[in-house]
């Protein structure tokens, strides 16, 4: 049956992803000489609002961040949504299901890792583009990562609810099994 509680909780894991591609995943901010730069990680496009001093450093236009590696989190997050569509509709194949909406929450944390490891890197640490200002002088020593944002919840969210979707499958198995033996 396709109108169980694991399918509405995997519908909102992909309602969830789609957001994901939405929302900026961390925001930074840190004060320069010339005025305040903010920048957003995001899956489809990293904008950011800089002065036109700082042009000739580790940007690509003057709206756009270069972070490296971006697109693994894109290609990830994909992933992760089209195993949770592709769960919704093995519903009459419960094992299945189960192993599928497993890799799909392995997934999942594998994206949050890669989340919180990327926006904290690519702010400060080695080769992160706010950090290279920092070494050139042009800014403060101040960097203030917001990582507080819809972008970074929505993937908490849906660990959960992939969590719920595997614990709603495996007792609809349990009850199948338990009326098998009855019989």
């Amino acid at each position: 049956m396709i109108q169980r509680i694991q399918s509405f909780y995997l519908v909102l894991v992909v309602v969830g992803i789609i957001l994901m591609f939405k929302f900026p995943i961390a925001t930074y901010t840190a004060t320069t000489p010339t005025g305040d730069i903010s920048a957003a990680l995001e899956l489809t496009g990293s904008k950011s609002v800089l002065s036109e001093n700082m042009m000739d450093y580790h940007f690509v236009g003057s709206d756009t961040v270069a972070f490296p590696g971006k697109w693994v989190l894109s290609v990830l997050t994909l992933l992760t949504g089209l195993i949770a569509l592709a769960s919704i509709f093995l519903f009459k194949n419960r094992v299945l299901q189960m192993r599928v909406v497993a890799f799909a929450f392995l997934a999942n944390v594998l994206l949050l890792f890669l989340i919180f490891f990327w926006a904290i890197n690519g702010a400060s640490g080695n080769g992160g583009y706010l950090k290279l200002l920092l070494d050139s002088g042009l800014m403060g020593s101040n960097i203030n990562v917001n990582m507080l944002t819809p972008g970074t919840v929505t993937p908490i969210v849906t660990v959960v609810l992939l969590f719920l979707t595997q614990r709603a499958i495996k007792k609809d198995e349990m009850k199948v099994r338990a009326a098998d033996r009855l019989r």
